[in-house]
């Protein structure tokens, strides 16, 4: 009698370096990137191949971000790009909730607007400053329309999209059980199957906001960080104008750290939430 020899398995092969820094935390492979891209912004400079004088070197940019933290103009500034952003986003957050599902309630309004939004969103809205210097002036209202024009389109579509996924089962179903009022089916149909898409459109358009809000300052003049982006570039302070540059960095970080927070909060119900969190 011929006793078998259990077969050893295939050696398993030592893992590598990559192997092991993909199977790092998300946050501390994230905290490490930053760290890699600071010393080669910091190598570029001193090795001459761009003058020190136009990019300096991480080191002396996060310097005077630091020294300019103990300053009140640049919490002025903050709060001034903040005060347009939070307006801006809230108005056009608003406008584009009710005309979505207003138009997203009614196939004959979703076909004759839908050539009209195709034209006007892709239209920039750097485009429309001039008409804003010439109908507000160098005025708050100005960096408004900037960023109303911008941030209400992706609201405004992904709501769209969220009242077009409502199942039609789950329709007829609410209207089955005595849900045949418009607000009661908008409360207990539409709302839940277009909130996933309207927090989406919300988190793109905040980014998008805040970048209109800077732009608006750079280029017609307002108060906030991007009126002190540009003077200190007119001055020659080249190491403050790229530590405004991180600040604003920091702020669109912050912004959709926020937003990615709220998200979580409102969805934890939601499939996609639920498998994010599991990973």
């Amino acid at each position: 009698m011929t006793l078998a020899h259990p077969q050893a398995g295939p050696a398993q092969r030592p893992r590598s370096f990559w192997d092991k820094l993909r199977a790092l935390p998300a946050g501390l492979l994230g905290a490490i990137g930053t760290l890699v891209f600071l010393l080669i912004w910091e190598l570029i400079p001193r090795s001459g191949l761009v003058p020190a004088r136009y990019l300096p070197p991480a080191s002396a940019v996060l310097a005077e971000f630091f020294t300019l933290l103990g300053t009140a103009t640049l919490w002025q500034a903050i709060g001034e790009t903040l005060l347009g952003w939070a307006i801006g986003l809230a108005i056009a957050s608003v406008a584009a909730i009710i005309l979505g599902m207003l138009i997203g309630s009614s196939g004959f309004l979703r076909r004759f607007t839908a050539s009209t939004i195709e034209f006007l969103r892709p239209i920039p809205s750097v485009a429309l400053i001039p008409l804003a210097v010439l109908v507000f002036g160098v005025k708050l209202e100005s960096k408004l329309l900037l960023v109303v024009y911008a941030s209400f389109w992706p609201v405004l579509v992904q709501v769209l999209y969220g009242v077009a996924d409502v199942d039609p089962v789950a329709a007829n179903t609410a209207r089955s059980y005595g849900l045949t009022s418009y607000i009661a089916r908008l409360r207990h149909v539409v709302w839940p199957t277009t909130l996933p898409y309207l927090v989406t459109g919300l988190r793109l358009s905040a980014s998008v906001a805040l970048v209109l809000a800077v732009t608006a300052e750079l280029l017609i003049g307002m108060p906030g960080l991007g009126h002190e982006i540009a003077r200190a570039q007119s001055g020659g302070a080249y190491s403050g104008m790229y530590a405004l540059v991180l600040t604003t960095g920091l702020l669109g970080v912050l912004i959709n750290a926020g937003f990615r927070f709220i998200q979580k909060r409102w969805l934890s119900w939601h499939s996609s939430i639920r498998s994010e969190a599991d990973r």
